[in-house]
């Protein structure tokens, strides 16, 4: 019944009024007509391009891999299904990644990003020095076994300077040494946890206890020499560490 009362009375307020005029949308492509009109063009492309791949450069451009792998460990490792959840797992790697590449992404902005905003340098150099300080960082957390992985594969020469490492090589053996280096730490991880499942384990079947299943006792276990020795703090302390 309000609904039809609100109704009558929007008729009754705005039925004498005129139309409103709704402004015309004109979405057309044209070619360009002169170079400046391709260049702006071409940049808008570019960006566009770049906001688009944003996430997955997150993923294999800086520390989030490495976070994000371990804490999956360690919720596995503790026998929790949905505490925490997924979502908040991904949240807190993201947040220490941010910490972590914060100077990375201090450099970038000074060296190429402000300039750029400043009118100093052109995009494409200002897209080479905002790239190097992430160039730096990888190849300081990358594995010579992985990276030489990569030239072998496509037969090139050793590189001799940073600017001489393609960004197309760098990227995956970074992935590589970041995964390697992730299932490390999740396998130290998991050797404190396990202890406590086989001690809890063979107590129970000493007890006699063969039908009880041995993760509804030993998860409060674990959750309590976890607590007791403020895991969240030194695992968030070494993964910060475990970066050059």
């Amino acid at each position: 019944m309000i609904k039809i009362v609100l109704i009558c009375l929007s008729v009754f307020v705005f039925g004498a009024d005129p139309a409103p005029q709704i402004p015309a949308v004109n979405l057309s492509l044209t070619a360009p007509s002169t170079p400046a009109q391709l260049v702006t063009t071409l940049n808008v492309v570019l960006v566009l391009t770049l906001l688009v791949l944003a996430p997955s450069l997150v993923l294999v451009m800086t520390s989030f891999l490495r976070v994000l792998i371990v804490f999956s460990f360690l919720k596995t490792a503790l026998g929790t299904q949905q505490t925490p959840p997924a979502q908040l797992l991904v949240s807190l790697a993201l947040m220490v990644s941010m910490f972590i590449m914060e100077p990375v992404f201090r450099s970038s902005y000074d060296t190429a990003i402000k300039p750029y905003l400043d009118e100093k340098i052109g995009y494409q150099e200002a897209f080479e020095k905002g790239l190097k300080p992430f160039k730096s960082f990888m190849l300081n957390n990358t594995r010579e076994k992985d990276l030489a992985l990569f030239y072998r594969i496509r037969q090139l020469p050793n590189p001799n300077t940073i600017e001489d490492v393609p960004i197309t090589i760098l990227i995956p053996a970074f992935m590589l040494s970041e995964l390697k280096t992730a299932f490390e730490i999740g396998f130290l991880l998991y050797l404190p946890f396990l202890v406590v499942d086989m001690v809890v384990s063979s107590v129970l079947m000493a007890m006699g206890m063969m039908m009880l299943p041995p993760i509804t006792i030993s998860l409060p276990f674990k959750l309590l020499v976890f607590v007791l020795v403020d895991g969240w703090n030194l695992l968030t302390l070494g993964l910060v560490q475990s970066f050059r």
